[in-house]
């Protein structure tokens, strides 16, 4: 996929046209790989710049979406497992660990008994073949079923004893370039990448997804609407009928005061530190029981570090105030943001084209 395409696709409910393959030349990829900047020219629209002048491959792709979700604290530890000698730089030796982890992964899910199927697959996706089990030595009994995150984090140092570092040289002569390897370590492979690279790398992307969205919104001003924000949180979420928030906001907040970026982005970092949050409610007592604002506030800055705008605490709480007494419900809350953390990535939503009138066809059975 391109950068362009990867940006659709965290961005997007779905896609906007069906897009047709495109072989390309490797004249045409040198010429599109030679416009990758180095990571130290990095910026926060490094995949709008540039477009679909650039390549991502399958495991990048699942390693971009780890990314999205993570919090800045997560960062370091991402950097570490790739720092397999510890000499706080990573090499393109180390980085393609990563797609040796996520592809054996992704091989446990296909269909036993295809092994000509998965064999061309892995032709298609990685460029070369592998013998199944060549890297990850694993037991034979079934594996539990893990994120891709929790794979990498798990299983770093099962690699690092396996025959991996013997085929290393192999990998790294037969995996294609992308535009992620060429921005790591530059066009001849032979830079390393430190964890301020890396830190400033992840914390763009996720400030690129976020400026996207909320750009779309925001239609050239520096604030959204309190309704459009409703909107943002609700996208990729299981809730049927978006309706009733929206007439919360709409109901509480006559007056439109704005979100700006700021508060919009501090509170997506809030989010992808969801887990400590409902580590702290917790130790509050307040998982059984609804929370008011103030117990809101103290429980994301014990968790995060971060302090949401009371602007920013109020509008979530008329949003997911369905009762109406400045409460909001934990495991509703909980249960929701976990679905927009993912992006929907954790199951197929299904797309709901007439949620009024499918409202009002449940009344009107329940009625009769």
């Amino acid at each position: 996929m391109t950068p362009y395409d990867f940006i659709l696709a965290v961005t997007t409910d779905e896609p906007k046209f069906a897009k047709t393959w495109k072989s390309l030349t490797k004249q045409e990829l040198n010429q599109m790989l030679s416009e990758t900047p180095p990571v130290w020219k990095g910026s926060s629209k490094l995949f709008r710049n540039l477009k679909e002048r650039g390549v991502i491959s399958y495991t990048e792709y699942l390693f971009l979406l780890c990314i999205l979700t993570k919090p800045h604290a997560g960062f370091r530890i991402a950097f570490n497992m790739f720092d397999t000698d510890g000499n706080e730089m990573v090499d393109k030796k180390e980085f393609l660990v990563l797609q040796e982890i996520f592809r054996k992964k992704n091989e446990k899910r296909e269909t036993k008994g295809d092994e000509e199927k998965r064999a061309m697959l892995r032709l298609q996706l990685y460029g070369y073949h592998s013998p199944t089990n060549s890297v990850l030595k694993t037991d034979a009994e079934e594996l539990v079923s893990r994120s891709y995150w929790d794979t990498l984090r798990r299983n770093t140092s099962q690699a690092l004893f396996s025959d991996l570092a013997e085929r290393a040289d192999d990998i790294t002569s037969l995996v294609t370039d992308t535009t992620l390897l060429v921005h790591f370590f530059g066009k001849k492979g032979k830079a390393e990448l430190n964890f301020e690279d890396f830190y400033r790398f992840m914390d763009n992307l996720q400030t690129e997804v976020l400026e996207i969205e909320f750009l779309s919104y925001s239609n050239g001003m520096n604030t959204i609407s309190e309704e459009d924000f409703a909107h943002i949180l609700l996208r990729y979420t299981n809730v049927e009928n978006t309706s009733v928030f929206l007439e919360n906001v709409r109901y509480s907040i006559p007056e439109e005061k704005g979100i700006t970026f700021d508060e919009f982005r501090s509170f997506f970092q809030f989010l992808n530190n969801l887990e400590d949050f409902a580590i702290a409610l917790n130790m509050y007592n307040f998982a059984s029981r609804s929370i008011g604002q103030d117990e809101f506030k103290r429980a994301v800055y014990v968790a995060t570090g971060l302090k949401l705008s009371p602007h920013l605490v109020n509008t979530v709480f008329k949003i997911f105030d369905v009762d109406k007494d400045d409460q909001l419900s934990y495991k509703e809350f909980i249960g929701i943001m976990k679905d927009r953390l993912h992006r929907g990535f954790r199951g197929y939503k299904t797309v709901q084209k007439y949620p009024t009138f499918k409202s009002c066809l449940k009344k009107e059975l329940h009625s009769r």
